[in-house]
């Protein structure tokens, strides 16, 4: 459904992504993760026609994106990582001017736009202005807004930044019915890694280069069953007591997680901060300690 071959964006003398391939079928949902900067965005824009890349091939559904972006606009949504929508209209008068500029029927809009609605519990809403939604509330609309027009592909940059728990699982409940049902291609950037842990699979960028690309899972897995987390208002103290490697820990604010697959144990590492001040506890790895990594060292195997 999305191919890009050797893609590359250039911005003056900053390199924002360099060289990224990615092979994405359909109802794949698939997240582009990585640290502020990476160049997550920088792609959604290569990749749904917002910006041009300076090198590379990209096609959706076999069309050529830098040859005929009109034709794979139709078949693509975009929820922004800024809401889109304009505070000063009603709900109904976003959605319905939405839909107009794809071409679809006003009766089947309507139909269309009650529906999902409905699905969000926004019925009551319609006719209000966007101004006095909550923040989940036009959140939802500007997802309704970018699945209007039934696209084959969406992409969702930031979709629930800010939002309440609540508002973020009506949301996720709602895309994976839409990839259940409709066979709808979902890629995700998020800083929220839960999100991403129902991920067919995620690709982490670096720098604008491509470091890990694979199932969650997967990723979790080679980095280790257990994280070891020692809370410490000193922790280079306790890298040098415990005599660590680099690639066997990193520091995050006072914690300093150690992967469990390398040395020390569990044990030595009590023995040999006894007495010392910190706090040693034992939890499952997960795909924030993913990020963590890659973020921190680039690498998951060294």
């Amino acid at each position: 459904m999305i191919s890009a071959k050797g893609l590359s964006k250039k911005f003056e003398d900053t390199l924002a992504v360099d060289n990224l391939d990615l092979d994405i079928p359909e109802g794949q949902f698939f997240g582009l993760l990585g640290p502020n900067g990476s160049g997550k965005t920088t792609t959604i824009h290569m990749l749904s026609t917002l910006s041009l890349p300076t090198s590379g091939q990209i096609t959706i559904d076999g069309v050529d994106v830098l040859r005929k972006p009109i034709v794979v606009r139709k078949n693509i949504g975009l929820v922004f990582q800024e809401s889109a929508l304009d505070r000063t209209m009603t709900v109904y008068e976003n959605l319905s001017f939405s839909a107009a500029l794809y071409g679809i029927p006003r009766r089947t809009a309507d139909d269309r736009i009650n529906s999902l609605l409905k699905l969000f519990d926004l019925s009551d809403k319609k006719r209000s202005p966007v101004a006095r939604l909550s923040g989940g509330m036009r959140r939802a609309v500007d997802l309704i807004r970018g699945v209007l027009h039934q696209p084959k592909i969406l992409f969702l940059d930031e979709p629930t930044v800010g939002l309440d728990l609540p508002s973020r699982r009506k949301i996720w409940r709602f895309v994976q019915q839409l990839i259940a049902e409709e066979k709808l291609t979902v890629i995700l950037t998020t800083h929220y890694l839960e999100e991403a842990t129902p991920c067919d699979r995620v690709c982490f960028i670096r720098k604008g280069k491509a470091v890990e690309l694979g199932a969650p899972r997967e990723l979790i897995d080679r980095l280790g069953d257990d994280i070891f987390e020692i809370e410490s208002e000193k922790p280079e103290e306790v890298v040098n007591l415990l005599g660590l490697k680099n690639s066997e820990y990193i520091v995050d604010s006072n914690a300093l997680l150690i992967r469990s697959d390398r040395d020390p144990t569990f044990d030595e590492i009590r023995k040999r901060l006894a007495g010392h001040q910190s706090k040693i506890l034992v939890r499952k790895t997960n795909l924030n300690d993913v990020f963590l990594w890659i973020s921190s060292s680039g690498d998951l195997t060294t």
